[in-house]
């Protein structure tokens, strides 16, 4: 059974101009150990993905359709109580701003002392500082934070965006989750510190054995830290496989789009390919499929029927370019 099964789901935001049909019928499965990389541009409908699963949508988006199944449990069924058992131990999520996830009048070491202690708490076992201390100390150095002795008695503005990072990994290593959520944590970091997040994450995945859903709108970085791509565009999946698949057989034109707008380092080819248009307004989203005003290989048939996701191989596609 995976750990997290996602199941037709659908969600809506209720604002002032109307409805917004942020997220349409979006399947997928993550297995245990697995790490699932989403993809696509500002506005697919990838946030809105990471907090539908954690529970954490604002006031005015609602649920409309499908399941979700974290541990065989479906959480869409759970009081406000019972989901709060489930985040952090559960499913942690690290957030895109890292100056923003934690208390600027809180120490480090206070905040990641509350972390261990709700643990414990949800364990059922008597809180222990000095075991708690001690465990603080390990993962810090598990996420390559050096001098943890010193970094713990600072607060979090006489650190670097990359050092904040670092302890929001580890604060989810220390509530000891099933479920890595990540929206876009490398984001805001220059591309050296990137460059060694990911390659952090990946080490974790593997020696604590966790599940990650990732969140990135960049083709480069999901090709490095998921096991498979799943490519989101205006609040459809588009295209689901492994990542070598989706890497090197990319099926979908979007999926082929995003691709050949990645840059080259090793050759000139010029001008760099975009693509055409921008995503649709989900106030009013396109009938049929949602890329088609911008698609090359647009059919009749495009703009009136909604592709069915199918399978091609040991990859999933919606286009009608494929099956029937």
């Amino acid at each position: 059974m995976a750990l997290l099964e996602v199941k037709e789901l659908s969600v809506v935001y209720r604002t002032p101009f109307g409805i917004v049909n942020a997220l349409n019928d979006v399947t997928f499965n993550i297995d245990r150990g697995e790490s699932l990389a989403v993809v696509g541009e500002s506005g697919s409908g990838k946030s809105t993905l990471a907090l539908a699963v954690s529970r954490l949508l604002p006031p005015n988006a609602r649920y409309v359709s499908g399941s979700i199944m974290f541990d065989g449990i479906n959480i869409l069924r759970l009081s406000s109580s019972e989901i709060k058992r489930i985040r952090g131990t559960g499913i942690f999520m690290v957030f895109q701003e890292p100056a923003t996830s934690l208390n600027p009048v809180f120490k480090v070491k206070d905040q990641l002392m509350e972390a261990v202690r709700i643990r414990y708490e949800k364990e059922g076992n008597a809180f222990d500082e000095s075991k708690a201390i001690n465990e603080i100390m390990s993962v810090l150095r598990d996420v390559r934070i050096p001098d943890p002795e010193l970094i713990i008695e600072r607060y979090p503005h006489q650190l670097s965006g990359g050092q904040i990072q670092r302890i929001m990994i580890a604060m989810g290593l220390l509530m000891r989750p099933k479920l890595y959520i990540a929206d876009e944590p490398t984001s805001a970091l220059d591309v050296t510190v990137q460059a060694q997040i990911l390659k952090l994450l990946r080490d974790l995945k593997r020696e604590y054995g966790i599940s990650i859903l990732f969140i990135t709108h960049d083709m480069a970085v999901a090709s490095i830290i998921g096991d498979s791509i799943m490519v989101l565009y205006a609040g459809q999946l588009m295209e689901l496989g492994p990542t070598k698949s989706v890497i090197y057989e990319p099926r979908h034109p979007y999926t082929q789009a995003l691709l050949s707008s990645i840059p080259k380092i090793s050759k000139d080819e010029g001008k760099l390919p975009a693509i055409g248009g921008t995503v649709p307004n989900l106030l009013n989203p396109p009938t049929g499929c949602r890329f088609h005003p911008r698609c090359p290989y647009k059919m009749d048939i495009c703009s009136k029927v909604i592709p069915s996701l199918v399978k091609v191989d040991n990859t999933y596609v919606r286009c009608h370019l494929y099956g029937q």
